[in-house]
């Protein structure tokens, strides 16, 4: 019991303990240099597939390369505590603060300082809210970290990258399978320091039925607005196209508006049924247009995001709103 409600309230922290089939879990440690030259994506994670062998994995995703590299570990090489978010994967260590690698193409250590949360109230914890009463889910979605500072050195293909006063970002997913159809982007990147947008949109099926949920959250000038589905934040429209894809969400007080721009992308696996088999692409060079205002049409803020990563995977057209 005290395990389970520890993670329920912590969800940066392992929830598999205990699952052996039709399982998966994953952290996203985004990592950006203060010269924006070295964008990388690594991402570790364990695999219970309903059939198939079990592993776990680390993904690392040279994004201005476009390219990535799947490494896979046997289960017994996965270790990860039941107090708090600190993952071993053979000779690799991720932590909230915290990351080492030492694969092929890549190998350092780094440290973050200076986490944003995403703060919730105790009857609504983590990024889902509500929703992460609700058993059964096919996918978990957490944010560890919206914003940080890096310091620490990695060297890729022997190349030394130093991320000292770079920027980064934290999240996870863990369940049985991605939704059906999803759009992310999430950028630290504006023309203002000390900004962070992450918005995901989902067609998510639950008992037998299904419905478009989102979770948006844009933290400005030290604030975090959330646009989310618990929160009675409405959709507005999503429209996409090959080059762009843009939607606009809107509360009671406030009115997001992203116009993300597609870029090239390298090919991550993704889960289905517990088992990286899935194939998806993901951009860490992409960018948007953020407007940000009152619900009477004042400008709050309006500018650009860069070093977006974006997704748009499965029957995206499921989740277009005209």
């Amino acid at each position: 019991m005290r395990y389970f409600l520890t993670k329920i309230w912590n969800p940066e922290i392992f929830q598999g303990h205990g699952k052996s089939s039709n399982y998966f879990e994953g952290w996203y440690f985004k990592i950006i240099d203060p010269t924006e030259k070295h964008r990388f994506a690594i991402i570790p994670g364990i695999s219970f597939p309903k059939e198939g062998e079990p592993h776990a994995f680390i993904q690392v995703m040279n994004a201005t390369a476009c390219t990535s590299e799947y490494h896979r570990f046997p289960v017994s090489d996965f270790h990860a505590s039941r107090e708090n978010f600190s993952v071993t994967i053979g000779n690799n260590t991720f932590r909230e603060n915290y990351l080492s690698v030492n694969l092929p193409e890549i190998q350092g250590e780094l440290h973050f300082d200076d986490l944003v949360r995403w703060e919730s109230p105790w009857y609504a914890p983590g990024i889902m809210g509500p929703f992460s009463f609700l058993p059964f889910m096919e996918c978990y979605h957490g944010i560890v970290s919206l914003h940080h500072s890096i310091s620490g050195t990695l060297r890729y293909n022997h190349e030394p990258m130093n991320f000292n006063q770079g920027t980064g970002y934290i999240e996870k997913d863990w369940g049985r399978s991605f939704p059906s159809s999803w759009i992310w982007m999430q950028s630290n990147h504006f023309d203002q320091p000390e900004m962070s947008l992450t918005a995901s949109v989902a067609k998510i099926p639950y008992m037998g039925i299904s419905f478009i949920g989102f979770i948006v959250g844009f933290w400005w000038e030290k604030k975090l607005y959330k646009f989310t589905t618990y929160t009675g934040a409405k959709l507005e429209h999503v429209t996409l196209s090959k080059e762009n894809i843009h939607y606009t969400i809107s509360d009671k007080h406030h009115r997001l508006e992203i116009m993300g721009h597609r870029t090239e992308g390298a090919e991550l696996i993704s889960p289905v049924n517990g088992k990286m088999e899935g194939k998806l692409n993901e951009s860490i060079i992409a960018h948007a247009k953020i407007t940000f205002s009152e619900v009477n049409g004042k400008i709050l803020y309006q500018g650009d995001a860069i070093n977006m990563g974006l997704e748009a995977g499965g029957k995206v057209e499921e989740l277009i709103i005209l």
